[in-house]
């Protein structure tokens, strides 16, 4: 099997297909988790939404704080389990490159 060149493998439809896959799950899980990040700083810096009473004396704050702990767990899973997928596919076109 002849090894094919970078640019070969550049212009592959299935490097293009990696490629997108990737940029359609990374790019809004990052504004997500962005977003997300810095609301708690900017709606306690900028409101008083947040400092109501959620459950006795805790506040929405700190709902919303321990909510990113927890977003932050569910983002690293998600990434992980996509992250799987990508490699499966990149060690297809790997073989297709002869490598």
């Amino acid at each position: 099997m002849e090894e094919k060149s970078y640019t070969e493998v550049w212009h592959s439809e299935k490097f293009k297909t990696l490629l997108s896959r990737k940029k359609r799950f990374i790019i809004p899980m990052t504004v997500f988790f962005l977003l997300f990040y810095f609301a708690l700083p900017i709606l306690t810096s900028y409101t008083d939404v947040l400092n109501h009473p959620a459950i006795g004396p805790i506040t929405w704050a700190w709902v919303f704080a321990f909510a990113q702990f927890v977003m932050t767990w569910v983002l690293c899973i998600l990434y992980s389990r996509k992250a799987a997928q990508f490699d499966r596919m990149v060690d297809d076109i790997k073989k297709d490159m002869g490598a």
